[in-house]
């Protein structure tokens, strides 16, 4: 698996500048209120709508869907390799995704941001999409919805965004699918959830936008 590939898996930057959601080049493409992958992995219907101030942007393997108030997803799929199908049949889905997020993901979080926390051991849903994991990272400096506080108070010390990430292998793929949680920032100090309470709001936006997600009868070939 290619590290540079991954190397904006989960920052959700305007990748070069792709594309908006109401105009724009795309490498995947938009029919009607669904986005098409263009590795052919998978189609989604769009989270965020134009008049939410939503952005679509892509690149070959990742997509954001960013909206101006409190929707954050970015889906990313990569084909699995020889030598990632041999761990995933040596290792079992579990300890694959596991080893994914560590070798891949969170090296990448890692190298964004100073002082990542992984929050806790994540959690195994083997019923859901034959097997996801669901892990929380705790990123300084990492949210997609402090500009606006930054305006307010340049001083201000940026806040530590939560993410919820959500693993799972499809038809041949790997798919790292993840959201923020926008009131951990946006709410300031009102903001009073616990972090069980927290890690349960990511994981229903997680499983509701998986749920969303439709896959080729026929896979593509990796």
């Amino acid at each position: 698996m290619p590290r540079a590939a991954l190397a904006i898996l989960l920052i959700a930057t305007a990748v070069a500048g792709r594309a908006q959601y109401a105009g724009g080049p795309l490498v995947g493409h938009i029919e009607g209120d669904r986005y098409f992958a263009p590795n052919g992995s998978y189609q989604v219907a769009i989270p965020v709508r134009p008049k939410m101030g939503a952005i679509v942007t892509d690149t070959p393997n990742v997509v954001t869907f960013k909206d101006d108030y409190d929707t954050l997803f970015t889906i990313a799929s990569f084909p699995l390799d020889a030598s990632q199908r041999w761990l995933l049949s040596e290792n079992g889905t579990r300890e694959y995704l596991r080893r994914f997020f560590n070798d891949y993901v969170l090296p990448d979080f890692r190298h964004a941001f100073k002082g990542v926390e992984v929050e806790d051991k994540g959690v195994f849903m083997p019923e859901f999409l034959d097997g996801v994991l669901v892990i929380y990272t705790l990123l300084p400096g990492g949210s997609m919805f402090a500009d606006d506080l930054a305006v307010i108070d340049p001083n201000q010390k940026p806040p530590v965004a939560k993410r919820g990430n959500m693993l799972f292998v499809k038809n041949g793929f790997v798919f790292v699918v993840s959201t923020e949680l926008a009131e951990r920032v946006t709410e300031g100090s009102a903001y009073s959830m616990k972090p069980a309470e927290e890690n349960t709001v990511l994981r229903e936006k997680l499983t509701d936008m998986a749920s969303k997600i439709r896959f080729p009868k026929s896979p593509p070939s990796p």
